[in-house]
């Protein structure tokens, strides 16, 4: 997916969804629940509504209802770049659409698109995610799997939220490792405690830094953590959250 010109959006790595299985049965959901779809065609510019008629996993098609608007739908089929914003459950879910051609449903003509390859879905707030400090940074440390090296590593911390973590693989020691389980996983909050639980990779980012030295950034998914555990990750983030404001307000 393009990068959203969204400045709620920054860390959008965190929310992309890939799995086609899972990509297709978001659509689905939409589909069912009859959302209506916000299509962005070439930018803010031109914007029309729609809503998914139907998704076929078999031959990766998604068929999108025709606008009222033939001109509309002459510049959406030619258009390099549409996108797609709707909500499901109450979460913002967006995925590019471009390119489009004209289909037929029920008798009447559509707009068709394949299935997106990524998605982004925008978790609800209680998944915002919280800068970590830069100068002392918080640590995670990760059990190896034998055909990573084995032993253990430590990896710091760009932020945290209540359903997972992102961390910073300088060294690129996790591999390409999306969907991948590591189970033991430590995390050491200041003045809050340990919190040990199952890490799940799901996304990973290659930045380029000032220095022209490359930076991986992995979006990581708490799995099954425990009440205790999730409390003690809750604590913290409460913690940041109150130093943010003390700093922007000037009494720290």
């Amino acid at each position: 997916m393009q990068q959203p010109n969204d400045p709620s959006l920054e860390n959008w790595h965190d929310y992309e969804v890939q799995s086609q299985r899972e990509i297709v049965a978001l659509l689905r959901g939409i589909r069912d629940k009859n959302q209506l779809v916000r299509m962005l065609i070439n930018g803010e510019a031109d914007v029309c509504v729609t809503s998914v008629l139907d998704v076929d996993p078999d031959t990766r098609t998604v068929l999108l209802d025709w606008s009222v608007d033939r001109e509309q739908n002459r510049r959406a089929i030619a258009a390099k770049r549409v996108r797609c914003e709707t909500f499901l459950d109450k979460i913002r879910i967006l995925f590019d659409a471009a390119p489009l051609t004209e289909a037929q449903y029920k008798g009447s003509p559509c707009l068709r698109m394949d299935v997106p390859e990524t998605l982004i879905r925008l978790q609800r707030r209680e998944y915002y995610r919280m800068p970590t400090p830069v100068s002392n940074p918080i640590k995670v440390v990760i059990p190896l799997p034998e055909e990573l090296g084995g032993g253990t590593q430590s990896f710091p911390l760009a932020d945290i939220s209540v359903g997972g973590i992102a961390i910073l693989d300088n060294n690129k020691a996790l591999g390409e490792t999306i969907g991948v389980d590591f189970p033991n996983c430590r995390l050491e909050l200041p003045e809050v405690g340990p919190v040990i639980t199952t890490l799940q990779v799901r996304n990973l980012m290659d930045m380029t830094l000032l220095n022209n030295k490359t930076n991986r950034r992995l979006g990581c998914q708490f799995i099954n953590i425990s009440r205790g555990n999730l409390a003690n990750v809750q604590k913290y983030i409460t913690k940041l959250e109150r130093e943010r404001n003390a700093r922007l307000s000037g009494l720290a």
